[in-house]
């Protein structure tokens, strides 16, 4: 039987991206990379992203594309964020039809990709998100409907603060926080408690503090109680340039997130004194009910 640290790290190395995955990824962002390159004027495009930053979980959806416009396509940013993001769609339907949909910053292209009971995908990523953006004094500004405004922001400078995070944690901070994203994207919450899923590496800048304790369990418990106790905090963007990541989450969507990261936490702690009583098979077998099929039991 695995011991709980194995099991951990069996998981650990589940919810990251192997070769075939990447190459999937790698080759469907170049086939909507190479098609708007025909309908727009672009002068330059890179994934970014939690892909990008390595804290991606599994099953692989979402992967954020980078399209940078050129000057001459400076039009856009003296008219309201939903044109562009409108255009956009309208160009990704042509090629796409229905799988092709409006987001708030982004538009998404659904692949078709189901993923399987156990969360596998065939080593097929699920969907990509196109993300319009200029260059702006170093930085970007990409459109956000919501506000009807062109807001700023640095993916560099979040990939940046995720690498210091993680060698500061003993290079395991983004295995934690994979796990984390994990366990907020199972289907048993219906919506995901934490949402944008980049709230939790923002929190976890500051809530996975004081070095790598050297037990995945216990780690995990304090991660998930402190997020519950912090979860009503502004969070700003760490690249202190547009609105804080946290004012995607109203008051009644914290005060769930709240009730559902407590109840994780208190799910650790039984997991964990199964554990002390010598109990090691049901202690995986709640670490997998908590996580999902990703968590190994053997």
């Amino acid at each position: 039987m695995l011991t709980i640290d194995e099991a951990f790290r069996k998981f650990k190395s589940r919810l990251e991206l192997n070769d075939r995955e990447q190459a999937n990824a790698s080759a469907r962002q170049k086939e909507v990379r190479d098609y708007l390159d025909t309908k727009f004027k672009i002068d330059r495009s890179f994934l970014t992203g939690s892909y990008a930053r390595w804290t991606k979980t599994k099953p692989l959806k979402d992967v954020d594309i980078f399209f940078v416009l050129k000057p001459s396509e400076d039009h856009y940013r003296s008219k309201a964020p939903s044109v562009v993001l409108a255009d956009f769609h309208d160009a990704l339907v042509e090629k796409y039809g229905d799988k092709a949909t409006k987001q708030n910053r982004s538009i998404n292209v659904d692949f078709g990709v189901k993923a399987d009971a156990d969360d596998n995908t065939d080593y097929r990523v699920i969907s990509v998100d196109v993300v319009p953006a200029f260059d702006k004094d170093g930085n970007f500004e990409i459109p956000d409907n919501e506000s009807g405004k062109w807001i700023g922001t640095n993916p560099q400078t979040h990939a940046a603060e995720a690498t210091a995070a993680h060698q500061a944690y003993s290079n395991e901070w983004k295995g934690l926080v994979r796990m984390v994203k994990y366990w907020n994207n199972n289907p048993k919450h219906g919506e995901k408690p934490v949402k944008p899923s980049f709230l939790i590496e923002v929190m976890a800048m500051q809530c996975l503090h004081g070095g790598w304790g050297g037990s995945f369990d216990r780690e995990i418990q304090g991660f998930f109680a402190t997020l519950a106790a912090r979860i009503s905090d502004e969070w700003p963007d760490p690249a202190g340039l547009g609105p804080a990541i946290s004012n995607g989450m109203d008051t009644a969507r914290k005060t769930r997130a709240r009730a559902l990261l407590g109840a994780a936490e208190r799910e650790a702690t039984i997991a964990i004194d199964h554990v002390r009583r010598g109990r090691n098979g049901e202690a995986l077998r709640a670490w997998r009910e908590l996580f999902g099929p990703k968590f190994p039991l053997s």
